[in-house]
């Protein structure tokens, strides 16, 4: 048995039920809901490991589901929706959507992008193998911020700012070398893996999300190239 838990949320009940069956031929444990209400109640009481999770829904939509899923914690979240347009797939991913698939889509499509996002997922988290980047010992100081890598947290100006996983690893990659530019590709290799295959404008989001929690942190954007921290002493404190 797959140890990994699923939840499938959209409100056609053709759709989810093709989802589940494709999963559950690859031995994941799923669970379908019509509703975020309904899936919420699971968040609360029995967390899945990953969401699929459709856009259109009666109620309170996948959009706002997913912003206040990322609130609480880092969970590998595919959003899936009828509509094409660059616009649904940029605030998709902007709210802290891993992927996004437009349907119809092919389940088989669909399992490969589960089974990458979840192995991306477990390889990076805390305490697993792959981790050591995000685990290291000790602290980095640049400037006001800090970031407890034991205790993976991060601090600005004396106060704590909660991060989500990739946020962390974003904020670690870049302040170990304070003042170098990185590349896009560099940091979607770093933060979300070598075998990431979506779009660089992931980059854009996370760092977006980064300066919403921590607007005076003077990260630079190097026009045509990638992002680098910016930091006036030269070596990190």
């Amino acid at each position: 048995m797959n140890p990994y838990r699923i939840a499938v949320v959209d409100d056609d009940l053709h759709i989810r039920n093709l989802v589940e069956a494709y999963l559950v031929r690859e031995h994941f444990e799923t669970i379908g809901l019509a509703s975020a209400e309904e899936a919420l109640e699971l968040w609360r009481n029995h967390p899945p490991d990953m969401w699929v999770l459709d856009i259109m829904l009666p109620g309170m939509d996948g959009y706002e589901f997913c912003r206040t899923i990322r609130r609480e914690a880092e969970v590998p979240i595919i959003m899936i929706s009828a509509r094409d347009n660059e616009v649904d797939k940029i605030m998709g991913l902007e709210l802290g959507g891993d992927d996004y698939m437009v349907k119809p889509f092919s389940p088989r499509e669909l399992v490969a992008r589960v089974k990458r996002q979840l192995h991306r997922w477990y390889k990076t988290r805390p305490g697993e193998e792959g981790a050591a980047s995000v685990q290291s010992s000790g602290d980095i100081v640049v400037g006001e911020l800090r970031l407890s890598l034991d205790e993976r947290r991060v601090f600005w100006d004396g106060s704590e700012i909660e991060m989500t996983l990739k946020e962390f690893a974003l904020l670690h990659t870049l302040s170990q070398h304070p003042n170098r530019a990185f590349s896009r590709d560099d940091l979607l290799a770093i933060v979300w893996g070598d075998d990431y295959f979506g779009s660089d404008r992931a980059v854009d989001h996370l760092v977006k999300r980064v300066r919403k929690k921590m607007m005076e942190l003077p990260i630079e954007a190097v026009w045509g190239h990638g992002y680098r921290l910016r930091h006036e002493g030269g070596e990190r404190g």
